[in-house]
């Protein structure tokens, strides 16, 4: 079955509304981001600080040091005195989030089988049924927001907050290849498979299973590289 979510956008603004009662820098880090990994900021998108910093009401530092945080990321390429632009899809980065993140999670899901937390069960349950929900409605950046809560709530669950929030900070581009891929025929059901899978498993006590089918889920973005990258070559580094 095809999803209905929706291809990658043209570039537009995020949204510019920050909350004053918060430090500004990681607002606009995080708006920017978000956008970039949406891809309504997309690899070549130029990004004027004045126009940011007049965009979101802020003074050219905040925005200066949400740009540091991007570039550290990889996901800005800062060409000093000419210009800030989004950075092309690099696949080895990709690449070396995947290995970061497949390492962690094979060993907290068979951590978290041998617990057999029946309310932890409860929630990745709910987070498979919000995805559907926003499958049927088109709402990708839902549907990405409840595929990160459910491998968050794995982490969390292991007592390995911190190490999802690393996973994170390590993943914008094979972020942004899952974007791309999403929308081919079938992705968004598998995505929403393999979790039921690794659900069942781990409510089974099968730290095996729950093993063998997050090594599949994890792999199916990068095991498509070749074709998401005849079908969008501008946005992937040579």
């Amino acid at each position: 079955m095809e999803s209905s979510l929706t291809a990658p956008r043209a570039a537009t603004k995020p949204a510019a509304r920050l909350d004053r009662a918060r430090q500004a820098a990681p607002q606009v880090f995080e708006r920017l981001r978000n956008a970039i990994i949406a891809l309504e900021l997309p690899p070549g998108a130029p990004l004027s600080r004045a126009e940011l910093a007049g965009q979101f009401g802020v003074s050219s530092t905040p925005v200066r040091d949400a740009l540091m945080r991007l570039e550290e990321e990889g996901l800005v390429d800062v060409f000093p005195q000419h210009a800030t632009v989004v950075s092309r899809i690099d696949v080895s980065r990709a690449q070396q989030a995947h290995f970061l993140r497949q390492a962690l999670e094979l060993e907290i899901v068979r951590l978290l089988a041998a617990g057999r937390d029946a309310s932890l069960v409860i929630r990745l349950d709910h987070a498979i049924a919000l995805q559907q929900q926003f499958t049927r409605a088109g709402d990708f950046e839902a549907f990405m927001a409840a595929d990160n809560d459910f491998h968050a709530q794995l982490y969390a669950a292991a007592g390995k907050q911190d190490l999802w929030m690393l996973v994170r900070s390590r993943s914008g581009h094979i972020d942004r290849l899952r974007r791309l891929h999403l929308p081919s025929p079938g992705k968004a059901q598998n995505i929403l498979r393999h979790h039921k899978l690794i659900t069942r498993a781990i409510e089974a006590g099968d730290g095996d299973a729950a093993q063998q089918h997050l090594r599949t889920h994890l792999s199916g973005t990068l095991s498509e590289l070749a074709t998401i990258r005849a079908r969008h070559p501008e946005y992937l580094s040579d």
